[in-house]
């Protein structure tokens, strides 16, 4: 165990003003709050947070952080209260301390929410203190060096957590060395065997390599000696998780890799940078497509290098990375390499965003992931944003944009803004128009195309690839339904408040909502296009706001008289039906209800009903019931009839998920790929096309009808609405009963006709 005068002695060589009476205090606060404690190897507890102070140590931090990698577990572990370190240590460290606290579990459903709700915390305490996350980080390296006292499935829950989580954040921070040393821990955990394959690889190939290192190494050296650069040249050996991940990347052997060992040439400035590259590729031949200028664009961890590769001595291949002193600090310790406390005054968030890139993107990034998002999206919502390597593309002006890898033009659409994203309707990539599943590649220009009255499909959840995108596209697609939803209500209640000939004011609108356990007029108009409040509901609370008298109300279409009193009848698996008793005019009418029983046949009318629809049927004695939409052109016939109107409902429970088929029609302009065009805009909403007819009626324009498969209404509004929205496209509707029968016979006027260009099949 180190001593206490051995750990102020390392902080005091790198910072010789070092508060000794702090480090001191500390140290013997948290020895004797860990007392007896024992961690899973039999060691005393206390030997774990000095251990992360002492890796603090080596990433050359201020006192305050090193007195918390001490006191990191007292308030979680022991019985310290935030209140004695802030009286004891200063508020400055309490809050840092209180930020790597996990929170209490009592009121948790489940490991992932209560995963979600402490990385939610830790991210909220890194945005206000970057110390919060160096030593956040050390915590897990350590826990992941000592590992293999832990149970094996715990072993392999934590090693996953850190390969999702914590070396992700490591490297967006800049701090290779740490992510590579958490990956590889990870790694041999997660999938041992490919561990120890690539560990014998490596070795192998350093014994069999190394007289080709040495002389690599010095000729390299050499050579830009002769030049007037120095330069310090070293071999590198990449990491086991880094070779693993690019064998699966590119399907390829282990075998096959060439590149396992590079070289790294640090020179004094970023001039000589660019004199070493010019001088290396003149002597070497160049491997086309490998090289990349970090210089001139640093990646979005501050990461600044020049990468090329070259065909070295004895033809091998030679992979170079060529930077400054600077530069290569910062690629080894990353935002610590910045030594933003060596002052130690406290943090100041401005000074800390001006000199890391990194540090001000992650606290925009977590400003808007621990905002509204649910804790059953925040940890994948997390994992996307935070935790992908990334792409870099540009706006038409030049702004540039940084996206994770797999990112589409929506994503890009959603990181310039909101509004931008929810008006997306295309896209424009190096000047091409390309559609909006094509995966951006660092270096595209990218221009968005928009429409100010279009929404987002609830299909682009699977395509975007950022938290931002995915969190805002189901913001959208839950107002887009709730505003459906308001909207049906509203019909469905001023319909009901005509029929009585009443009218309702605010007061006792409000009054409606409450009897219907609502908490607003709003909120009961949207139940009542979800159909959570039924008509029956309705009518009885409206009746006791109004001081109607109670009965029992006929259909919304003409029917006949009919006395009181209900029976009902259930004759299929998605509809519910209510039949009058007592007597009906018409002899007909009679004749049909006295046969209906539970054996009644039913049928659809032609133009296809799905749930949402509000439903009528119409019985006619010998014949099937046959259940119509409300807005049915058939039922204006049916009027004066001598038939029998039954009230038809949905009847769906357990079977949510079931397709309905529809038809709809529409004009579209006569040119090649209108077909496809209409294809792929009925696909975005997630919609099958069952069948399809279609004829040319000028010239200019095709009419088309199509069959598709829906869910319900919203879904068959969704793609009503995007195909109304498409160019080209004009008299979208639901079809009729004559065009839907007509694509049940593919026959136009007496002929097939299927008459399909070449570049549409």
């Amino acid at each position: 165990m180190m001593r206490q005068y051995e750990l102020v002695e390392r902080v005091q060589a790198y910072n010789p003003n070092a508060d000794e009476n702090l480090l001191n205090k500390a140290y013997v606060y948290a020895m004797q709050k860990h007392g007896s404690q024992k961690r899973a190897s039999g060691d005393p507890y206390f030997n774990h947070p000095l251990e992360v102070a002492a890796i603090l140590t080596e990433l050359k931090l201020d006192d305050a952080s090193i007195a918390v990698g001490l006191l990191h577990d007292t308030i979680e572990d022991t019985d310290a209260t935030r209140a004695e370190i802030d009286q004891l240590f200063g508020p400055e460290i309490g809050t840092i301390v209180d930020g790597l606290t996990k929170i209490e579990r009592l009121n948790l459903v489940s490991r992932e929410e209560a995963q979600a709700e402490n990385l939610r915390k830790l991210l909220l305490a890194i945005s206000q203190d970057v110390r919060v996350l160096l030593v956040k980080l050390a915590d897990r390296l350590h826990n992941m060096r000592t590992l293999q006292f832990m149970a094996p499935e715990k072993q392999r829950r934590i090693a996953q957590e850190t390969m999702d989580i914590y070396a992700p954040l490591a490297g967006r921070m800049g701090m290779q060395d740490m992510r590579n040393e958490l990956e590889d821990l990870s790694f041999r955990i997660l999938q041992p065997d490919h561990y120890q394959a690539i560990i014998d690889r490596l070795e192998q190939m350093q014994a069999d390599n190394q007289e080709t290192i040495e002389t690599i190494t010095s000729e390299l050296t050499e050579r830009l000696a002769d030049a007037g650069i120095t330069a310090r040249v070293k071999a590198r050996v990449k990491s086991p998780y880094s070779i693993f991940s690019k064998i699966e990347r590119k399907s390829i052997a282990l075998e096959q890799l060439s590149d396992m060992i590079g070289f790294r040439v640090v020179v004094g400035s970023v001039e000589q940078c660019y004199r070493t590259v010019g001088l290396i590729h003149t002597q070497w031949k160049v491997v086309p497509g490998r090289f990349k200028d970090y210089i001139s664009v640093p990646k979005h961890n501050d990461y600044q290098s020049i990468h090329t590769t070259i065909v070295g001595p004895g033809r091998q291949r030679v992979e170079l990375q060529i930077r400054t002193e600077d530069m290569d600090r910062i690629a080894e310790f990353g935002i610590a390499a910045h030594a933003l406390y060596k002052d130690g005054a406290s943090a100041n968030l401005g000074r800390i965003e001006m000199e890391s890139h990194a540090y001000g993107s992650l606290r925009q990034t977590i400003s808007h992931l621990t905002s509204g998002i649910a804790s059953e999206d925040f940890l994948e919502y997390t994992k996307l944003e935070l935790f992908q390597d990334q792409v870099f593309c540009f706006t038409p002006r030049g702004r540039l944009i940084a996206l994770p890898r797999g990112a589409t033009p929506i994503d890009f659409a959603y990181a310039l803004h909101t509004d931008i994203g929810d008006t997306c309707v295309g896209a424009k990539i190096n000047g091409l128009i390309l559609p909006l599943v094509t995966q951006l590649r660092s270096g595209d220009e990218v221009e968005i195309l928009r429409d100010q009255n279009h929404r987002p499909p609830s299909n682009w959840i699977g395509i975007a690839a950022t938290g931002k995108a995915r969190a805002a596209i189901r913001r959208a697609v839950r107002q887009a339904a709730a505003q459906r939803a308001y909207a049906l209500g509203e019909h469905v209640l001023n319909m009901m408040l005509e029929r009585e000939g009443v009218m309702l004011d605010e007061a006792e609108a409000k009054m409606l909502a409450e009897a219907l356990e609502q908490p607003s007029k709003r909120e009961l108009l949207i139940a009542l296009g979800e159909g959570k409040v039924g008509s029956e509901p309705l009518g009885n609370a409206l009746a006791q706001v109004k001081g109607l008298r109670k009965r029992r109300r006929k259909l919304d279409l003409p029917v006949a008289d009919t006395a009181d009193g209900w029976f009902a009848l259930r004759a299929t698996d998605q509809f519910r039906f209510r039949v009058p008793g007592g007597q009906r005019s018409g002899n007909q009418a009679k004749a049909a209800l006295a046969q209906l029983d539970f054996h009644t046949p039913v049928n659809l009318s032609g133009e296809g009903v799905v749930p949402g629809d509000r439903l009528v049927g119409i019985l006619e004695a010998g014949m099937p019931l046959t259940v119509y939409p409300i807005h049915s052109d058939a039922l204006i016939a049916k009027h004066d009839s001598d038939v029998a109107w039954v009230d038809v409902r949905w009847n769906l429970a357990g079977r949510e998920d079931k397709l309905y088929s529809t038809v709809i029609s529409m004009e579209s302009v006569n040119r090649p790929g209108s077909l496809a065009q209409i294809s792929s805009a009925i696909a975005a909403c997630d919609a099958n096309i069952n069948n399809l007819v279609m004829r040319m009626i000028s010239p200019d324009f095709h009419q088309m009808i199509f069959e598709i498969e829906v869910r319900d209404l919203a879904q068959l509004t969704d793609v009503l609405q995007t195909l109304k929205r498409s160019p080209g496209l004009s008299a979208v509707q639901r079809a009729g009963l004559r065009e839907a029968g007509m694509i049940s016979t593919l026959e136009w006027d007496g002929r097939v006709d299927r008459s399909l260009r070449d570049d549409e099949r």
